[in-house]
């Protein structure tokens, strides 16, 4: 703590510091002053805790320094000390604010008391106005929260409660039940995406500010909030000038940020419910490639016909099970084509595109059993530094998913012809002894026969004929180890049902007949 003793007698102030015990009540700085103008200074620099004050000084008085602490509120304790025992000082004294009044010559133990009970009393009022800061800031940090979900709340309901009437008109000074009003809904995806680091929060609290200074104002013409039903929605009501606040928002933000956002605007009504959902129809509504500064306005809406994805699935899925790049981005650039020919583009649109893709996309997957959990690139960065839809970066964004999925569904097939050739090598190894058929096993795993020549080929760099064959002369050979075998039971036992025909085969895959290769066998 800090105290501050004033007195144009030099002896009164050093008497004053050596009979106070400052140590005892923490008071660990003491500042002079020998009239009540150095006073002023000294106070605004150290902000003291306890002032100590004569009445009678040059310049300014006590009486006038005491006005002036009045004024300026600064909770600390005054402790007058005057040489008078005058009702004027004493009238003066407690009319503004003094703690206590000591008459000179000062006696220690009053002012050892004094000292005391001014301490201890600033100190429990510090308590409670640390405890009266800590309540406001959890208001003032709850109350928009608050007015987020009261507000939110109206814009589902077609009947306002009373009771909610009664608290908006408190608030805001306006009776809903009483007036038209205009909900306009700003989206904040481009600014939280380029301007604020994907900070959605920061967003939100920084472009409310904006709004609501604008908005509200000297007088309360409106009132913005966050919508608690949407990631990324602004919802602003207003009950007049709506046109004058949305144009003065819209140029606001782009001065701070350089970016225009999309701002759709609906139409004056009673219920806000229906004003709002109007805002929201101009919103999906409005034409993104359009030159326009990026204000939606609900009478100003455009019907406009909507390209289905769906209505190309078997196309696409047939490009991308073909693994053909190419021939995606062929599919892709003709729907783009569609989507620019009337040089309109809407959210709406958008947002079906990117609901389909979904659908489609989760459905090739289970069919690929590929596993619901896998990371996927979901393209959403359509819009350009000054906040405008960028046609050029939805394309971008949209191929990079098809891409993405192309080279998972690719790699994906291959692994699974790649096990199903390698179940067909198992299978030939198992079933050696036995006459088997190219399309007994076309049948079996339900594959083409060029189709399995093919990969076999490539995986094995030989022909299915041939790898068998290989198979059953390796087998063969260990079987003519055993002498008591006959060639024709060797022969049977490695798939062959004429024993000419299998030393045929034997001699020119080994050079050696089946007798002369069991005869090297035995002699060594």
């Amino acid at each position: 703590m800090k105290a501050i003793i004033i007195d144009d007698e030099q002896h009164v102030r050093e008497g004053l510091l050596l009979l106070a015990d400052w140590e005892q009540f923490g008071i660990t700085e003491v500042y002079e002053a020998k009239d009540g103008a150095e006073a002023k200074e000294e106070i605004t620099k150290h902000r003291p805790e306890i002032i100590f004050t004569d009445m009678n000084m040059p310049k300014v008085d006590g009486i006038d320094l005491l006005k002036w602490l009045h004024e300026k509120n600064l909770q600390s304790k005054i402790i007058v000390v005057s040489g008078y025992d005058d009702y004027h000082y004493m009238r003066n004294a407690l009319c503004y604010g003094s703690f206590d009044y000591i008459l000179k010559p000062i006696d220690p133990v009053i002012l050892h008391d004094t000292l005391a009970r001014a301490t201890s009393e600033w100190k429990k009022q510090q308590v409670a106005r640390a405890s009266t800061l800590e309540a406001t800031r959890v208001i003032n940090e709850v109350k928009p929260l608050y007015w987020d979900h009261l507000l939110t709340n109206l814009l589902t309901h077609s009947v306002i409660s009373q009771e909610t009437v009664n608290k908006i008109q408190a608030e805001f000074a306006i009776n809903l039940k009483q007036v038209k009003c205009t909900v306009a809904v700003l989206t904040l995806v481009p600014i939280i995406q380029k301007a604020f680091g994907e900070d959605k929060n920061l967003a939100f609290f920084t472009i409310l500010n904006i709004c609501n200074e604008i908005i509200q104002g000297k007088n309360k013409h409106g009132i913005c909030f966050r919508n608690e039903t949407k990631d990324n929605e602004i919802v602003m009501f207003m009950w007049e000038k709506s046109d004058y606040f949305i144009s003065q928002i819209h140029e606001c933000i782009y001065r701070c940020y350089q970016m225009k956002l999309p701002i759709a605007v609906g139409k004056e009504s009673h219920s806000l419910q229906e004003s709002y959902q109007s805002a929201l129809l101009a919103l999906k509504k409005h034409n993104l490639l359009g030159k326009s500064n990026n204000i939606a306005y609900y009478h100003d809406m455009a019907k406009s016909s909507l390209l289905h994805l769906f209505d190309y699935s078997q196309e696409l899925m047939w490009a991308l099970r073909s693994g053909s790049m190419e021939k995606v981005d062929e599919i892709l650039q003709g729907l783009f084509n569609r989507l620019q020919m009337n040089n309109e583009l809407s959210m709406e649109q958008i947002q079906a595109w990117e609901t389909q893709f979904e659908q489609m996309r989760t459905n090739w997957l289970k069919e690929y059993s590929i596993d619901e959990a896998t990371v996927l690139y979901n393209g959403v960065n359509y819009w350009e530094e000054d906040g405008l839809f960028s046609f050029q970066k939805f394309k971008e964004e949209k191929r990079k998913e098809f891409h993405q999925l192309l080279e998972l569904l690719s790699k994906v097939k291959y692994q699974k012809d790649k096990n199903s050739i390698q179940e067909i090598e198992a299978y030939l190894r198992n079933h050696y002894d036995k006459e088997i058929t190219l399309q007994e096993i076309a049948d079996r795993f339900y594959l083409s026969r060029e189709y399995i020549s093919r990969r076999f080929r490539q995986e094995y760099a030989d022909t299915i004929t041939n790898y068998l064959t290989n198979i059953r002369v390796m087998k063969a050979k260990e079987l003519l180890e055993n002498p008591h075998l006959k060639i024709y039971e060797i022969a049977f036992m490695v798939g062959y049902q004429n024993e000419k025909y299998f030393s045929k085969v034997f001699k020119k895959s080994t050079g050696f007949t089946p007798n002369e290769y069991r005869a090297q066998v035995v002699s060594k």
